[in-house]
């Protein structure tokens, strides 16, 4: 997968600022793999080491192809794929918040991916 990640460490406990992660991605194949649109709002997966458990909030500052607009969403963990799954990346499924940012960067993802939404390629996830 073409991306570039780079992470801020912080604590999603109760009353702590969500953490942040940095997602860009550099290829339309790369964005079709992370994408995740069987969640209600969307979400994409961040391949990544970083510890998480599902529910965590968290911050997306995602880039997408050679558009230099960086789409600030909070998000929510919600799938994990952890380290040493047989042919899976490890890393973290965010589902975008039900917000106005969460709704634009899905609408941007699936514009760019468009028919190939009906894919039966793999993915990171399903």
């Amino acid at each position: 997968m073409s991306a570039v990640m780079g992470e801020a460490k912080g604590s999603a406990a109760a009353g702590a600022r969500p953490s942040v992660i940095s997602l860009a991605i550099r290829e339309k194949a790369a964005l079709y793999a992370a994408y995740m649109p069987f969640l209600q709002c969307g979400g994409i997966f961040v391949p990544t080491n970083r510890v998480a458990s599902l529910g965590d909030d968290l911050y997306l500052i995602l880039t997408l192809l050679e558009d230099s607009t960086k789409f600030a969403v909070p998000g929510k963990v919600v799938w994990i794929t952890p380290p040493g799954s047989t042919g899976r990346q490890q890393g973290l499924g965010i589902q975008f918040a039900k917000n106005d940012a969460g709704e634009q960067v899905r609408a941007k993802i699936e514009e760019i991916i468009g028919g190939a939404l009906r894919s039966s390629r793999p993915t990171h996830t399903l």
